[in-house]
Order: structure tokens, then sequence, then C-alpha cells
């Protein structure tokens, strides 16, 4: 059994932007944290799949940070579990 991995693909501000090593059988999807907040989006398309602790409003800020940063997430995605 591997180590579990937190590949973190983009910080912007408190918020980091990164996926667990071991979720290649899902979707793709980006996780967001930020102290013990965490949210999780699909990328196909972009939709809220989970959220713990952030308000509605910071939800709605990181959706558009997703959207914009689509094809990075989805490019990292593709290159760590696909090689």
């Amino acid at each position: 059994m591997g180590v579990l991995r937190l590949p973190t693909i983009l910080r912007i501000g408190p918020y980091r932007f990164f996926f667990y090593s071991n979720e290649n059988g899902e979707p793709a999807h980006i996780h967001i944290q930020r102290d013990k907040a965490l949210a999780k989006f699909w990328l196909k398309p972009v939709m809220l799949a989970s959220s713990t602790r952030f308000s509605a409003k910071e939800i709605r800020e990181l959706q558009k940070h997703v959207e914009k940063n689509r094809n990075q997430f989805l490019e990292a995605w593709n290159e760590y579990f696909k090689g």
C-alpha cells in the first residue's frame, strides 16, 4: 500500500486546491481547504460535490476560482493519474 499524497495544484489567498493521490477511481475533481473548512468540486462540469464549514458566499467565490482554473486542474489530474 502506497503513501497517501495530497498534491497541491494551486494556492489563492488562504485557499489550497489539491486532490488525494488515491482518488483515481472517481471523476476528475478538486478539493479546497482553508483552515478546517473543506469543499470538493467536480470538474466536468464544474459543480459543488460537498462542503463543510464554508459559507455560501465563500462557496460562490470558490466556484469562480474553480471555473477560472478548471483547465489547470484537469491537466494536473490527468498528468498525475494517467501519467
